[in-house]
């Protein structure tokens, strides 16, 4: 889920305010917004409940967008499965 991602990753306290100021600040992403996020309805006993989900490449674009020292391992293995990739 995405806001678990994001409350992982950063320190806010409003992820789905954090959300909104990353794709003010990331164009692209917000341009690809629409392929990334997959809302998800969930019967709860409070009634649905839309959960904002992504696949593992929207994670990985999401994580790119965060910066944050939290977010830095990952996007140091992303760099290092991308160039592996790349070398086959």
């Amino acid at each position: 889920m995405i806001v678990d991602v994001i409350e992982a990753l950063t320190d806010s306290t409003n992820p789905k305010q954090y959300i909104k100021n990353m794709l003010n600040r990331d164009e692209e992403l917000a341009k690809g917004w629409v392929q990334i996020e997959h809302p998800l309805f969930i019967d709860t006993a409070g009634g649905k409940q839309q959960i904002r989900c992504a696949n593992t490449e929207g994670i990985f674009r999401i994580i790119q967008s965060i910066p944050s020292s939290k977010a830095e391992p990952f996007k140091r293995w992303l760099a290092k499965v991308g160039y592996e990739r790349v070398q086959e």
